[in-house]
């Protein structure tokens, strides 16, 4: 399987080390970048990774980060990726199982090498269950339609950054 694989600063050791269990487990691995510890934005690395995902050119992918928060958030800003933030075996085969998760977040300050070795095996040897889920991924994909519809014509979702509201204001006011 051909998987892309990206991180920021703060996550690059783990890629390095999910790079090598991925060969070893006989996958093939495009990397994306960052190539070092140096301080970078995620957005720049996450995001082609994803599109990678997106496009076809690689089967799924894994991000990493400090928490993995801010990687999942970029990577499920593109269309067809559903990207799952995993901290626990459990939870990454559920991703896969139940949500059919294409991109894996891990964040290398939340869990150890070990640990994220044990989820990415979980998560790439569990399969899409179908049935009751397939319906509602079906859901999520007119959802993200209607998301997508939405940005084209230009019109800001709720919070979205130039729409005249930020968090903790009511119109335009700050909270006491």
């Amino acid at each position: 399987m051909k998987i892309a694989i990206a991180s920021d600063h703060a996550g690059y050791r783990l890629k390095e080390d999910i790079k090598l269990l991925l060969r070893e487990l006989g996958h093939e691995v495009r990397d994306f970048g960052t190539n070092s510890g140096d301080p970078v934005d995620y957005p720049d690395f996450i995001a082609p990774a994803a599109e990678a995902v997106s496009r076809g050119e690689c089967e799924q992918g894994i991000v990493l980060g400090g928490s993995g928060n801010g990687e999942a958030m970029v990577a499920n800003k593109v269309p067809g990726i559903r990207c799952a933030l995993c901290h626990d075996v459990t939870t990454a085969r559920l991703a896969r199982a139940h949500n059919n998760a294409n991109i894996l977040a891990l964040g290398q300050r939340i869990v150890g090498s070990e640990v994220a070795r044990d989820l990415v095996r979980a998560w790439l040897e569990t399969p899409f269950d179908g049935g009751r889920h397939e319906r509602r991924l079906k859901k999520l994909a007119v959802v993200e339609g209607k998301m997508s519809a939405t940005r084209e014509r230009g019109i800001p979702h709720a919070g979205a950054a130039g729409s005249g509201r930020s968090a903790g204001t009511r119109k335009g006011r700050r909270r006491p």
